[in-house]
């Protein structure tokens, strides 16, 4: 505790500092006054406090300071970079039928998305130059702006949230590094899923700026139905008309399946 009045008495500074790291504190361990800064700022406190704003400027080394673990809050009240040009996640819709559904089926399906620029290699220059590191942001691909003790990472408007610059963009991509296509993608449906099972397939979305992270493609299954078999869960269910000298005396009767091939069953008397 560095600062704590015990450990430096008559140190007017010291003291001082312990108040503020205290009333700090005070703020991240109440949900509601931690609300209130984190949507209105410093005025969000101040109906019972007030806050020098520069007693958040690094709030985790001052609770290290004090308390010696600061690093147990390392990372509150900073958002991470939001990497603005990453690729964008599609979502489509698969109908299928009842048997597609129970024994599996390759499918095709139609995709409007980006895809890398072949003429570039995505890095969205034209042949012979190169994408230059972003004097806006360092290339972090972010810029920080601080709110009291806050400090929030917003994409760069300069580079797109890529890090990087074009100064001779690409014809053929206009520097993006992707083009739109329309293409179809073949993906395989593993047997037993039901309407609203999902399918998700890691990269298969839009290509992101200039080389970055491409999204993913969620697939949401719709099972048709059937006209003669319901499925309930992992069973299906048919109705089979019988005579009433079958039903009364017993007897046997053919029974339709998914594969097409019909199975004898027995009636009892």
């Amino acid at each position: 505790m560095k600062y704590h009045p015990d450990r430096n008495p008559g140190d007017a500074a010291a003291e001082e500092r312990f108040k503020e790291a205290a009333e700090a504190y005070s703020v991240l361990g109440d949900k509601e006054k931690r609300s209130n800064y984190d949507r209105f700022g410093e005025a969000g406190l101040r109906g019972g406090q007030t806050f020098n704003a520069d007693t958040f400027a690094d709030f985790s080394d001052i609770l290290g300071d004090l308390f010696g673990f600061g690093g147990a809050f390392g990372g509150m009240g900073r958002s991470q970079p939001a990497n603005a040009g990453q690729g964008t996640s599609l979502r489509v819709q698969l109908d299928i039928e009842l048997p597609e559904a129970v024994s599996g089926v390759e499918k095709a399906i139609s995709l409007q998305r980006y895809v890398a620029c072949e003429t570039c290699r995505q890095s969205g220059s034209e042949s012979g130059t190169a994408p230059t590191v972003c004097a806006h942001c360092g290339g972090n691909g972010a810029v920080q702006q601080r709110h009291g003790f806050l400090a929030i990472a917003r994409p760069c408007a300069a580079c797109s949230g890529t890090g990087r610059t074009v100064s001779d963009p690409c014809q053929i991509c206009r520097g993006e590094g992707r083009v739109a296509d329309n293409s179809e993608l073949s993906i395989r449906v593993p047997a037993g899923v039901d309407t609203g099972s999902r399918l998700l397939l890691r990269g298969e979305g839009s290509v992101g700026l200039r080389g970055a992270v491409a999204g993913d493609l969620e697939v949401l299954i719709a099972v048709g139905e059937h006209p003669v078999f319901a499925r309930r869960g992992k069973d299906l269910f048919t109705r089979v008309a019988v005579s009433f000298p079958m039903a009364a005396l017993g007897g046997t009767v053919d029974v339709p399946t998914l594969d097409r091939e019909s199975a004898r069953l027995s009636i009892p008397a």
